[in-house]
């Protein structure tokens, strides 16, 4: 297996919900340019063609990342709505209740806390795992894919970074890379909505958000399953009620979007 179990600050119990919502800030805006909406609006429109859910229950959501703008963009040319349910393992109150408060349409972000880990404590629906699978050890992940396809619930995974490049290049990289992340760091956060002063403190003054979000995109890459890893972790699967799809996906200017990883039942 070419994924790597290299630690991300976001993944500790003990770090800072202040400057883990600041790192999940800049994710969004990260996606905004990337334009994941459409590719994911897509992607789900797909899933939903293969297998019947009214309801989303995103997993790992931190502050919104893409799924936000991505449930607007499928309701707006969709004749039944999909409902969307945030959830974090960490979640913060503060983002809780800011998005709660906000009134998207059709959202709510759960309050109590739901570890990706135990799926089968979710509520109904697809649930999706957008850019959060790499944070799951090996022995996990191969018990989350066993347990979406025991409980016949559908499950898409989605993950931006391709791990293609050789260990000891990515290493020999790494001061160039961390260094290109926290300037583009420094770019992207006047970006940020809401855009706060505690955001700006620990980004220009005391640059934690800065320095985290760099070494977490560093790692995120080494500790991302290839292709060939999901079918690892899939194993030798002969369940005719249930099938996996995986594939490389492009954005809708034909340009690699990382790759797709979807389970879902396909007789009662």
């Amino acid at each position: 297996m070419k994924r790597i179990q290299l630690f991300e600050f976001e993944d500790f119990q003990w770090f800072p919900k202040s400057i883990r919502s600041g790192m999940t800030h800049l994710i969004k805006v990260f996606h905004n340019m990337l334009g994941t909406k459409e590719t994911l609006s897509s992607l789900i429109l797909d899933c939903r063609k293969k297998t019947t859910f009214q309801h989303i229950v995103d997993l790992g959501s931190g502050s919104g990342g893409a799924m936000l703008d991505t449930i607007t963009e499928i309701n707006k040319s969709s004749d039944t709505p999909l409902s969307l349910l945030l959830t974090d393992k960490f979640p913060n109150p503060n983002v809780v209740r800011s998005i709660n408060e906000h009134g998207y349409e059709n959202v709510r972000y759960q309050a109590e806390p739901q570890d990706a880990m135990e799926m089968n404590t979710a509520p109904e629906g697809l649930k999706t795992m957008i850019a959060s699978f790499h944070h799951i050890p090996r022995s996990t992940a191969e018990s989350i894919l066993r347990s979406a396809e025991e409980s016949k619930s559908p499950l898409l995974i989605y993950e931006i970074a391709e791990n293609n490049v050789p260990l000891i290049l990515w290493l020999l990289l790494l001061p160039i890379s961390l260094t290109l992340l926290v300037l583009m760091s420094l770019f992207m956060t006047p970006f940020v909505k809401p855009l706060t002063l505690h955001q700006l403190i620990f980004t220009y003054i005391i640059p934690v958000v800065p320095l985290a979000y760099a070494w977490d995109g560093q790692a995120s890459l080494v500790r991302t399953y290839t292709l060939d890893d999901i079918d690892i972790l899939l194993g030798d699967r002969n369940n005719h009620a249930y099938t996996w799809e995986k594939a490389p996906i492009k954005n809708k200017k034909g340009k690699k979007a990382g790759y797709y990883v979807f389970g879902y039942p396909t007789s009662k």
